[in-house]
C-alpha cells in the first residue's frame, strides 16, 4: 500500500494537492474543457475552501477563472455544442463544418481577446474564397450563439459577433431548379419508353408527388405505409456518415419535430408503391439488412442494400442525360427546339413537388406539414417559385376572372 502523502505540519494532503518547499500550497485537477490547472494558497484549510468552490462548479459543468483565461473560440465551441440537444446527423455536420472552415482561422483566438474585425475578417476571407452567403449564414448560427453564451456566462461583456453580419458576405446563391409541367411530363413519358429506366417511375413518382428528402426516401420500409389507411409514416431518416468508426449506414431522427409527419396518398403514389413492390419481386430485391433495428427497406439497389445518397442523385443525372441525348436527336430530326431538362437532384424534385402544390392551390399550412417544415418562411421560400412568365400569366388572368 502506498504511504499516505503528508504536508509539513503531519496533514495527510488529497489527491492533487502539494505543498512546495518555500510551503505554498498547490492544487492541480482538469477542467470542463479537458485542460489541466493548478491553484495556489497560503496555508491547507484555504486550499481546501477554493478545491470545493472548483469542484461545486465542476459538479455544475462551470468555468473556473483560470480556464476563462486560456479559452479559445474553438473550446467555447466544444461547450456549446455539449450542451445542445441535436441529433447525431446534425452535430457531425456541425463539427466537421467547424473543423473545416473555423478551427484553424480564428478557433485558436482566446475568447477575452476576440473582437468584431476577427469575425468579419474571416466572413471577409470567405466571401474572397467564393463561399456563398448561406455557407457563411450557417456558419455565423454556430459562432454567434457560442459567443452568447459566453456573454450570458459573463466570460466577455459583449458578442463579438453581434453585427458582424451587417456587410454583405458571400455570393448570391444560384437560383433553385424546378421542373416545369412539362418537363415533369416529358420525363414520365421517356421512362415509360425506356427499357433501361422505366424501373425507377416508382421512386419518381415518389419524389415529384410528395417531395420527401433524400434520406427519408431510402429510409422507407414497408412497415411505414399503410395500403390501408392510404398514408406514409415519416419518422426517420437513413444516413450514410462516419461517426469515427468508418463510413456505414444510419437511421437518424429528422432535424425536428415537424419532420415526424403521416402523409396521406393518393391512388396515384399508392400504386407507385404497389409497383415498387413488385419491381422488388421481380428482379429479385429483397434488403435482409438490418440498420439500427429498421430493415425491409423499400427502394433497393442492385446490391440489395439501400440506396446510397449519392447514388439516388447519380439515378436523375443518368436518366435525364439520356432524356437530353434523345430529345436533341429528335427535335435535330424534326428541325425544332429540343426541350431539354437542366440536371436536377433529389432536392429540386422535393423543389419541384412543392411548387406543383402551389399550383394546385394547396393551403400553405398544410403544404408546410407536408414538406415537413418546421418555419412557414421556407415553405414560402419554395413555395413561391414562380419559374416563368406562364406562371405569372396565368396568375394575373385568374384575378382578372374573379374581378369580372
Amino acid at each position: 500500500m502506498a504511504n499516505t502523502r503528508k504536508d509539513n505540519k503531519g496533514r495527510n494532503l488529497h489527491t492533487g494537492e502539494q505543498q512546495r518547499k518555500d510551503g505554498i500550497y498547490l492544487y492541480r485537477y482538469t477542467d470542463v474543457t479537458g485542460k489541466r490547472q493548478t491553484i495556489y494558497a497560503g496555508d491547507l484549510p484555504e486550499l481546501r475552501v477554493k478545491e470545493k468552490q472548483i469542484q461545486k462548479d465542476l459538479d455544475d459543468n462551470l468555468l473556473t477563472d483560470v480556464s476563462v483565461k486560456k479559452m479559445t473560440l474553438n473550446t467555447l465551441f466544444d461547450r456549446y455544442m455539449s450542451m445542445k440537444s441535436l441529433t447525431e446527423a446534425t452535430k457531425f455536420n456541425h463539427q466537421r463544418l467547424w473543423d473545416n472552415h473555423v478551427k484553424d482561422e480564428i478557433g485558436n483566438i482566446k475568447v477575452i481577446q476576440l473582437r468584431p474585425s476577427h469575425i468579419k475578417g474571416f466572413y471577409k476571407k470567405l466571401s474572397e474564397q467564393n463561399y456563398s452567403k448561406s455557407t457563411i449564414k450557417l456558419l455565423h448560427t454556430m459562432i454567434f450563439p457560442a459567443l452568447e453564451m459566453a456573454v450570458d456566462d459573463d466570460i466577455i461583456r459583449k458578442n463579438p459577433a453581434k453585427n458582424a453580419m451587417a456587410s454583405e458576405f458571400g455570393r448570391e446563391a444560384k437560383k433553385k431548379e424546378i421542373l416545369t409541367v412539362e418537363q415533369q411530363e416529358r420525363l414520365f413519358q421517356f421512362l415509360a419508353s425506356s427499357n433501361v429506366y422505366n424501373v425507377y417511375i416508382p421512386m419518381f413518382t415518389v419524389l415529384l408527388e410528395i417531395g420527401l428528402r433524400c434520406g427519408e426516401l431510402i429510409g422507407l420500409t414497408w412497415k411505414d405505409v399503410s395500403f390501408v389507411d392510404k398514408t406514409l409514416s415519416v419518422n426517420h431518416q437513413l444516413i450514410y456518415k462516419n461517426y469515427g468508426d468508418g463510413c456505414k449506414f444510419h437511421i437518424s431522427s429528422p432535424k425536428t419535430q415537424a419532420g415526424i409527419r403521416n402523409i396521406p396518398l393518393t391512388e396515384k403514389v399508392i400504386k407507385a408503391f404497389t409497383e415498387q413492390k413488385k419491381l422488388n419481386f421481380a428482379l429479385g430485391r429483397c434488403c435482409e439488412e438490418e440498420i439500427d433495428g429498421y430493415s425491409d427497406f423499400i427502394f433497393i439497389a442492385k446490391t440489395g442494400r439501400p440506396y446510397m445518397p449519392g447514388a439516388v442523385n447519380s439515378v436523375i443525372y443518368n436518366v435525364i442525360k439520356s432524356y437530353n441525348k434523345e430529345e436533341s436527336e429528335n427535335a435535330e430530326k424534326g428541325q425544332r427546339e429540343p426541350v431539354l431538362i437542366p440536371k436536377v437532384s433529389v432536392h429540386c424534385f422535393r423543389h419541384t413537388a412543392c411548387t406543383n402544390m402551389a399550383r394546385s392551390e394547396m393551403n400553405i399550412k398544410v403544404v408546410q406539414y407536408l414538406m415537413g417544415h418546421s418555419d412557414s418562411s421556407m415553405t414560402l421560400d419554395v413555395y413561391n417559385h414562380l419559374n416563368n412568365e406562364s406562371d405569372v400569366r396565368e396568375e394575373v388572368y385568374k384575378c382578372e376572372k374573379n374581378v369580372i
